[in-house]
């Protein structure tokens, strides 16, 4: 009988903390940077952010009062290599609106609010679901909130803890009431913490190279959702494909008791592998 939910969410930190260190998530100089990162990167793969978001800083742009002055034309032009940029442009614009005529153009201000008043007005802008909302109170705000992606859907689907299909609420609180729990918290909200084994150190999952917002201080539970999202992120992008399941090096391999099929081949799964 597997264990409970919970408990296989704590092991998979631990197992992926010691394999990989800390993630560094999110890369960025600035809380606004952040804000404006978790809305490019919808829909696109994260290289691409970055150029855009190279653009803009080259640009001057990069900054609530850049944004806020920028012709949306100009705008469009800068972030363009994140696909769906006149969309994205719009929605960039509506936020700076949100802030300014709720906050006073402040971040500190609207950050100061309670995670349970913030998130619904973030939902309720143009094009933020709840990845984008929980990736900016989570990154930009310090608010604990886990934030829950495909790569997440995908990891619990193939390990049988949840279907792929489960309500993204449903998922954020199995998380939240898994990885909240005061001794797991007291063990690894240590930001300095960093016990990785280096014989497993390439990959290093999605790590990204420190930056001022990696590396701010943050409350050890806002923390520990932060590297447990990131350290989610590398088993998605180098084991755990959507078109193919890499499970032999896989750090969580250990914990499958079913390998998933393989798409590009003919057999619909393969042997069952025993905990």
């Amino acid at each position: 009988m597997p264990p409970p939910p919970q408990d296989q969410i704590r092991a998979f930190y631990r197992t992926l903390f010691r394999a990989w260190g800390r993630q560094h998530w999110w890369p960025a100089r600035t809380r606004f940077e952040v804000i404006v990162g978790a809305y490019l990167t919808q829909n696109t793969a994260w290289t691409n952010v970055e150029r855009a978001l190279g653009n803009l800083r080259r640009a001057r742009r990069l900054t609530l009062a850049g944004i806020r002055e920028v012709p949306v034309a100009e705008l469009e032009r800068l972030i363009r290599s994140a696909g769906y940029f006149r969309q994205k442009a719009r929605r960039l614009k509506t936020f700076v609106e949100f802030l300014d005529t709720c906050y006073g153009g402040s971040l500190r201000r609207m950050f100061a609010q309670p995670t349970a008043q913030l998130r619904p007005q973030l939902l309720a802008l143009n094009g933020v679901g709840p990845e984008t909302a929980d990736s900016i109170l989570l990154y930009a705000g310090n608010h604990p909130v886990f934030v829950v992606d495909a790569y997440t859907r995908r990891i619990l689907d193939r390990h049988r803890i949840r279907p792929l299909a489960a309500p993204y609420e449903e998922i954020r609180q199995l998380f939240e009431s898994a990885l909240t729990t005061p001794e797991f918290v007291s063990e690894t909200g240590n930001p300095k913490l960093d016990t990785r084994n280096p014989k497993l150190e390439t990959p290093r999952g999605s790590c990204h190279p420190p930056s001022p917002m990696s590396t701010r201080q943050r409350m050890p539970q806002a923390q520990v959702y932060n590297e447990m999202h990131g350290l989610i992120v590398g088993v998605g992008k180098n084991y755990c494909l959507a078109s193919q399941a890499r499970c032999d090096h896989c750090p969580l391999d250990p914990f499958l008791t079913l390998r998933p099929s393989r798409k590009k081949k003919p057999r619909a799964s393969r042997r069952m592998k025993l905990q």
